[in-house]
C-alpha cells in the first residue's frame, strides 16, 4: 500500500506542480521575445499535469477504495476533488485559450520584431496571469486538504 501512496503523492506533485510556475512564465512585464520563450516552456510543462494529474486521480480513487478513510462525503475528499476539477477548468478552460491567443500573436511573423505587446495582448496576458494565481491558490489548498486529512 505504501507504494500506492508514494505514486499518488509524486504524481500529485508532478500533476499540480507546474501550476505554481505558470504565473512566473506568464508574467505581465515581458517583452514579446521573452513571452515567446515563456510560452514555449509553458507548452513543455503542459505534459506533466496531463499525466501526473490523471495518475493522481486514479491512485487517489484506488487509495479510497482499498483503505478505510471513512465516508466519501468527507470535506477533505470532496474538497480535494472539487479543487482538482476547478484547477482543471481554470487552466484548460480559461488560461490555455489565453495562452493560445498570445502565442498566435507573438509567433506571427509580422510581430517577431515587435518591441512590446499591444494593449489588447497585455490585457490577455494580465488575465492569464491572474487566473494562474487563482489556480496556484487552489493547488495550495488542495495540498493542504491532502496533508491535513483525518
Amino acid at each position: 500500500m505504501q507504494w500506492l501512496v508514494l505514486i499518488h503523492v509524486l504524481s500529485a506533485i508532478v500533476g499540480v506542480g507546474p501550476t505554481f510556475f505558470g504565473h512566473v512564465l506568464v508574467r505581465t512585464n515581458q517583452t514579446p521575445e521573452q513571452l515567446r520563450h515563456s510560452l514555449k516552456l509553458a507548452g513543455r510543462l503542459d505534459f506533466f499535469p496531463k499525466v501526473g494529474g490523471t495518475v493522481a486521480v486514479l491512485t487517489g480513487i484506488l487509495l479510497i477504495a482499498l483503505n478505510d478513510y471513512g465516508a466519501f462525503t468527507q470535506l477533505w475528499l470532496v474538497g480535494s476533488l472539487v479543487l482538482y476539477v476547478l484547477i482543471q477548468i481554470v487552466v484548460i478552460g480559461f488560461v490555455a485559450p489565453s495562452q493560445k491567443r498570445l502565442a498566435q500573436w507573438v509567433f506571427d511573423e509580422a510581430n517577431l520584431h515587435a518591441a512590446e505587446l499591444p494593449g489588447d495582448q497585455r490585457d490577455v496576458l494580465a488575465r492569464a496571469n491572474s487566473l494562474l494565481y487563482v489556480a496556484s491558490a487552489m493547488g495550495l489548498a488542495l495540498f493542504v486538504f491532502m496533508i491535513l486529512k483525518p
